[in-house]
């Protein structure tokens, strides 16, 4: 079904949403839509879109694999050509890797970097000119708990949610003077396909030593999954809301469990620097 270029009549928003032929993508998408948004849908299968997202006016499925940057440019540039613009831009696209830091290959590392930190550079990359150009939008970028707090058997994981965090921050000082707002969204376990084998990616190379670490991590993931205490509903409800937000965070924690966690390591953070105070400020050069 064909639809004419150009029709941004009528809707509040227009989002380009990666990752959204299931999982927290999709739910997102369906929110935004459900609003009266429209929604520009990236996946790496169209026929997957539009089987979980229906077709309709509001809705322009595109094929994206975040890791070709030719992909991303052709994708936003369908989007411009659809809605004449984009106001939110929703990196969701990612995946795990479940293995202690020397199980992980190097050929597993750079596959988890090449799509959830290069293909999230990529696709953000596109859709900037166009926000600079209108002097608005909102770029939200799914980090995770992991990427405030990393833990044993997700460190390679862990490593790229702390790199989306810092590219965030980045964004956040470069693009407010230009009307732009950046969000980091920090999900804890929500009771997705995350843990998966469609989303989770584990490490062949087991270390013996490595048991009652990462090993343990590894064993009790099973026993995890689907029983996470976060409602992937109530978080696409929660994207709405933030982007009708005046003045929306740079970091948004969602679920109890981030909460938690977030305090925890705050506390021990400053525990630990005031413990080593006096080192760390002896490496001053002596006042005169």
């Amino acid at each position: 079904m064909t639809f004419p270029t150009n029709q941004n009549q009528g809707f509040k928003r227009v989002w380009l949403i990666t990752g959204a032929s299931r999982g927290m993508g999709a739910l997102i998408a369906k929110a935004a839509l459900a609003e009266g948004d429209a929604v520009v849908a990236a996946g790496r299968s169209i026929d997957t879109i539009v089987a979980a997202l229906a077709e309709g006016p509001a809705l322009l499925p595109v094929r994206l694999d975040v890791t070709r940057e030719a992909e991303a440019l052709t994708a936003v540039q369908a989007a411009l050509a659809r809605f004449g613009r984009i106001d939110v831009l929703v990196n969701n696209a990612g995946f795990g890797l479940l293995g202690a830091v020397e199980e992980s290959s190097d050929a597993e590392t750079r596959r988890q970097y090449e799509t959830n930190v290069f293909g999230l550079l990529n696709v953000t990359r596109a859709v900037l000119p166009s926000m600079r150009a209108r002097r608005a939008g909102h770029v939200i970028n799914f980090s995770a708990i992991a990427g405030y707090r990393s833990v044993a058997g997700f460190g390679v994981y862990s490593s790229t949610k702390f790199a989306v965090e810092g590219l965030s921050e980045a964004l956040h000082d470069e693009l407010a003077p230009l009307g732009i707002h950046v969000t980091v969204v920090e999900p804890g376990f929500f009771r997705t396909d995350f843990l998966d084998a469609s989303s989770l990616a584990v490490s062949p190379n087991v270390i013996e030593d490595y048991e009652a670490t990462a090993g343990a991590v590894r064993s009790q993931t099973a026993s995890w999954n689907h029983q996470q205490p976060g409602d992937p509903k109530k978080l696409a409800k929660a994207m709405v809301e933030l982007v009708r937000a005046q003045t929306p965070p740079l970091r948004l924690p969602l679920g109890t469990d981030t909460l938690n966690t977030i305090a925890q390591k705050n506390e021990s953070v400053a525990l630990e620097m005031e413990t080593w105070r006096a080192l760390s400020a002896s490496t001053d050069f002596a006042a005169d």
